[in-house]
């Protein structure tokens, strides 16, 4: 297992910048791969966007495409979700999610992972 700690929310005006971290400890010797999830209030929680362990591959949900870049540092043991020109319905609590598996492996849906951090609140106020 590995622990995960979400990091670099805040409140912030539409159209403003934010860099959230997700930093893992534990049983990082592993290939992971990662993800961040958001969950508006009253709503489902939702992929935001995913990458492979070795991050040269990474999947969008159509709402973060061009606005949300998602990286990794496994040398750092952490992953990062660039969020520029944020809007209003973006704000959520967002959360970083991992699970051991090949190299290669992208993993969209909620369900795939079992590893979680506690979750970091983004708010965007107009």
């Amino acid at each position: 297992q590995v622990q995960l700690v979400e990091s670099g929310g805040g409140s912030v005006k539409a159209g403003d910048s934010l860099r959230l971290s997700c930093t893992a400890s534990g049983r990082t010797d592993r290939s992971y791969a990662m993800g961040w999830f958001r969950q508006a209030p009253g709503k489902r929680r939702e992929v935001v966007a995913a990458l492979n362990y070795s991050g040269m591959d990474a999947k969008y949900a159509d709402s973060a495409k061009g606005r949300f870049p998602i990286s990794r540092d496994n040398a750092k043991n952490q992953m990062y979700l660039q969020m520029n020109s944020l809007q209003v319905e973006d704000t959520a609590v967002y959360f970083c999610a991992a699970r051991a598996t090949d190299v290669f492996s992208i993993l969209l849906t909620e369900s795939e992972y079992d590893n979680w951090g506690q979750g970091t609140q983004v708010t965007v106020s107009a």
